[in-house]
């Protein structure tokens, strides 16, 4: 094949076993690699290059699917080969996993494990490019009370963060405990020394309230850290 002969080459080129609609249908949706499946989505390339290769290129200068997640859809328009039709069926598609990833069943969701809380926010905050501070409401059985509720974002200076802000919404749910989660934008969960003692802080004015603070998990890009696990700012 000619290196002109190549460059246009089209899906409608490759062999049937190697298109993604035909693949998907085939193997399953899991098999397809993420330029693949990002293809599907597109539909169609650009001059020069077919949806794959087109998902590829978008995928390296983005870096990777958690890139793509943190862009906004006036970003999309301006990248190359990305019009206002492909940028809005990207941007529908990640919502929907967002609200797929947040959605609960008819029986309200039970936290066994930090990553059980986890999985409640870590789709949605490892794209935040901003700190952004969650708090999960829990029953006496560990169920969570409606959706996780934003207290603060931006730049969250610690001397900034109020005991009273974080517990009000639970003293009026008459939860029995809760949760607290907050993002590192640097995509790097470690917590810092300012996380933990919020952390002490918290457990401390929860006992007060008589609602037990569960756990504080930091998130980073599809990572989290859980204090409680590593026995920061929790007595033992």
């Amino acid at each position: 094949m000619t290196a002109e002969a190549e460059y246009h080459l089209r899906i409608q080129d490759l062999a049937i076993d190697d298109r993604p609609r035909e693949r998907l249908a085939a193997v399953g949706a899991a098999a397809l690699s993420h330029a693949e499946l990002l293809a599907i989505l597109l539909r169609v390339g650009t001059k020069g290059e077919n949806a794959v290769r087109l998902a590829e290129r978008l995928l390296a200068q983005w870096g990777g699917l958690p890139g793509l997640h943190r862009m906004s859809h006036a970003d999309l328009c301006q990248m190359k080969g990305i019009g206002q039709a492909k940028a809005a069926q990207l941007m529908a598609a990640i919502e929907l996993g967002r609200r797929i990833a947040v959605s609960s069943p008819d029986e309200r969701p039970a936290i066994s494990s930090p990553a059980d809380a986890a999985n409640l926010l870590m789709y949605q905050m490892s794209a935040l490019e901003q700190e952004y501070l969650y708090v999960i409401l829990l029953d006496t059985r560990n169920r969570v009370l409606g959706k996780p509720l934003e207290v603060y974002h931006g730049s969250l200076n610690t001397s900034l963060i109020r005991p009273g802000e974080i517990f009000r919404e639970a003293v009026k749910a008459n939860a029995a405990g809760l949760i607290v989660a907050h993002n590192h934008p640097s995509g790097d969960p470690s917590p810092s020394p300012e996380d933990v003692a919020v952390t002490r802080t918290l457990v401390e004015a929860g006992k007060l309230l008589d609602v037990e603070v569960l756990d504080h998990l930091v998130i980073g890009r599809q990572r989290f850290v859980s204090l409680k696990e590593r026995g920061l700012g929790f007595s033992k």
